[in-house]
């Protein structure tokens, strides 16, 4: 047995190839077990003809699939776009807005400034009057020339923040008035400077030689020259003036005018 099928084994193929009758016998034994060429044939081209229609219908899904995907990232791009225009136009508005608000507050903030400028101007106007009538009242004997002469100090002392001293001292050589009596003036020391003032209600020339006589008299007993010389009253006569300026006495009508030079 052993013998004839390597017999087989060996003589087979050529015998296959050369005898058509037995090709066909081992053809028609092995129907049975295996499909032959063309039904092998038939079924491999059904099978890949049926993974061809299913690659085709996958590559239709997947093509419907992308037109969806193309059509949904369209609307998203749409939707972006009007965001994005709707939020650029909300922004150019808040610009718009922000910058109307800031050219009303700029707008109130000039008003303010300028109603507090007038109002400055006014109230400074109004106490200047006031000490002008108080001047008319002090020299008709109304009030007093302390009183007066306390109210230019403290404008003084307010606006410049200094301190105004009111120095008496006793002339024994009667430098001043000719005979020897007390001299009163008021005095300013800040940053090293010597300022000496006369406040009065009014002041006429002889007052004004008066001032200048005391002043020299401050600057002999204390040694020391003064910076400025100054008279502060709303009602200076007109030859005061004039002496004033021969003797390098500066002249104001109201302690505000005072620059702090």
């Amino acid at each position: 047995m052993e013998t004839t099928i390597e017999t087989i084994k060996r003589e087979l193929p050529r015998l296959l190839r050369e005898e058509p009758e037995l090709r066909r016998f081992v053809l028609d034994i092995s129907r049975e077990y295996f499909a032959d060429r063309s039904t092998t044939d038939e079924r491999f081209n059904r099978i890949l003809d049926e993974l061809a229609r299913d690659r085709e219908m996958q590559n239709r899904k997947w093509d419907e699939q992308n037109r969806k995907w193309d059509e949904q990232n369209h609307k998203w791009d749409e939707q972006n776009r009007r965001l994005d225009e709707h939020i650029r136009e909300q922004s150019r508005k808040w610009d718009e807005q922000n910058r109307k608000w800031d050219e009303q507050n700029r707008k109130w903030d000039e008003s303010r400034r300028e109603f507090d400028r007038v109002h400055e101007e006014i109230m400074a106007q109004a106490k200047k009057h006031d000490r002008s009538v108080g001047a008319l009242g002090a020299r008709w004997g109304l009030q007093s020339e302390a009183a007066f002469r306390d109210a230019l100090a403290g404008i003084l002392e307010e606006s410049f923040e200094v301190s105004v001293h009111n120095v008496r001292e006793f002339d024994d050589g009667g430098e001043v008035f000719g005979r020897p009596d007390q001299v009163e003036l008021d005095v300013i020391v800040k940053n090293g400077m010597l300022l000496i003032l006369e406040l009065k209600s009014s002041i006429d020339k002889a007052g004004m030689y008066i001032f200048e006589r005391k002043a020299r008299f401050y600057e002999r007993r204390h040694d020391r020259k003064a910076d400025r010389l100054i008279v502060i009253s709303p009602m200076i006569d007109a030859k005061a003036l004039q002496v004033a300026g021969d003797l390098g006495i500066e002249t104001y009508g109201d302690s505000l005018e005072v620059p702090t030079r």
